[in-house]
């Protein structure tokens, strides 16, 4: 990675992110979240956010130049993700970024998001190289990805049904705690017990592959029956039962694959790596197994921009660029 100037765009889902880097360097990251937005619908609705982008793309883009000091013209390339994603929060960020490009005449570049979160770690972690496993885990992602270089991925697993995002907004929702669901369980499993309820933790027999659909069920049926007879235990004790289930299978699974590759470092990346106690987990089990964790920060777990531009940095290095005739791709897969 050089010193370059690069313009990080992030619009998969929905928050409006934009970030400038000179490097490993983040001179500025700002983010408009529509979480507010969509809370009341208890899930994003593409619609809505794809227009909220158009409104904050321009405004965001200048926020992160002017608070970076940096003007448009000193910038040395532009990025911005090219899926996974919906579609229309994929273009807007897009078609800006592209035309921003092509307006100062400089490189441009698609990234896949979730190479966004495999570059996440690398901005605040020096001992972050490879040959590594990342456990990826987001709200409509969760794999296990073993990098053998940079830029070099073998997916070892994933989940067959609903990725653990996607549990924690089920689940948060059926038990009336709001939206986004993993920050609610989270802060709801203070004080709770989390060995109080023994739900499932699925597929023991296929050692990187997850399924939450399964606990999801038996959360929903240990409540419903409970109500039935009169003794609905404590909301805390179900949020810290849910939350351990969730985070037994993601720990044990992300060193099973450790331990199968031989690695000597452990990654992370994705919003569902912003819980305290999936950090908390991770840390204690690399420490007992004596190896490299490396987590990016809480801000960095999140979509946003400077993930984004880590990624083109190095894309940029290995000669690669965009078209003017790319387009965004919902369904772009890792590698």
């Amino acid at each position: 990675m050089g010193d370059r100037l690069i313009l990080g765009i992030e619009t998969s889902c929905d928050e409006t992110a934009v970030a400038v880097l000179r490097g490993r360097e983040v001179l500025s990251s700002e983010i408009s979240s529509q979480v507010d937005m969509h809370a009341r619908f208890g899930g994003v609705v593409p619609e809505v956010a794809a227009r909220a982008h158009i409104e904050a793309i321009r405004p965001m883009a200048h926020l992160a130049l002017r608070k970076a000091g940096i003007h448009s013209d000193e910038l040395d390339a532009v990025a911005a993700t090219q899926g996974p994603g919906l579609v229309g929060s994929l273009m807007v960020g897009f078609s800006f970024g592209k035309a921003l490009a092509w307006g100062l005449q400089r490189p441009f570049i698609g990234i896949d998001h979730m190479e966004g979160h495999l570059f996440a770690p690398r901005l605040e972690n020096p001992n972050y190289r490879p040959p590594a496993v990342i456990l990826l885990a987001s709200g409509g992602h969760s794999q296990i990805v073993h990098m053998r270089d940079w830029g070099d991925y073998v997916i070892m697993g994933g989940t067959i049904d609903d990725a653990a995002g996607e549990a924690f907004d089920k689940l948060a929702r059926f038990m009336g705690l709001g939206y986004p669901g993993g920050p609610a369980i989270d802060k709801t499993s203070d004080g709770g017990d989390g060995a109080a309820i023994r739900f499932p933790r699925a597929l023991p027999d296929r050692p990187f592959d997850f399924s939450f659909s399964g606990l999801k069920t038996s959360v929903v049926n240990h409540l419903v029956k409970a109500k039935e007879a009169g003794n609905l235990p404590p909301i805390e004790d179900v949020a810290a039962s849910v939350q351990e289930a969730i985070v037994d299978v993601l720990v044990a699974k992300t060193f099973n694959a450790a331990k199968e590759t031989g690695v000597k470092v452990v990654a992370a990346g994705g919003g569902v790596l912003a819980n305290r106690r999936l950090r908390d987990a991770l840390e204690q089990r690399a420490s007992e197994e004596g190896l490299e964790l490396c987590l990016p920060s809480a801000a960095l777990c999140t979509d946003n921009g400077a993930m984004i531009g880590a990624a083109a940095d190095f894309r940029l290095d290995a000669g690669d660029r965009a078209t003017w005739f790319d387009d965004v791709d919902p369904g772009l897969r890792l590698g």
